[in-house]
């Protein structure tokens, strides 16, 4: 169905997917919710434009996340610990 999605071997037959990709596949490079944003060169890098509080952050993170699995039916999870 994504004939242009890159994707590596994982164990147990499993492939790993490139997040970056499927986040801009959805596109949210360079888009910005309020005053965060995902960052116009890396997609996995969300920004404080400027005043952000951490809800603001958290907020954006879940409507990238919500959007990938709407689109793809992946469930992505953030690297970052939360506090």
């Amino acid at each position: 169905r994504w004939p242009g999605m890159p994707h590596y071997p994982a164990e147990n037959g499993f492939a790993k997917l490139s997040a970056a990709w499927l986040i801009d596949q959805c596109g949210w490079k360079g888009r910005s919710v309020g005053r965060a944003g995902v960052w116009h060169l890396q997609p996995l890098v969300l920004v404080n434009l400027g005043g952000a509080e951490g809800n603001e952050i958290l907020e954006l993170s879940r409507k990238v996340q919500d959007s990938v699995r709407e689109k793809f039916g992946v469930e992505l999870s953030p690297e970052v610990r939360i506090i």
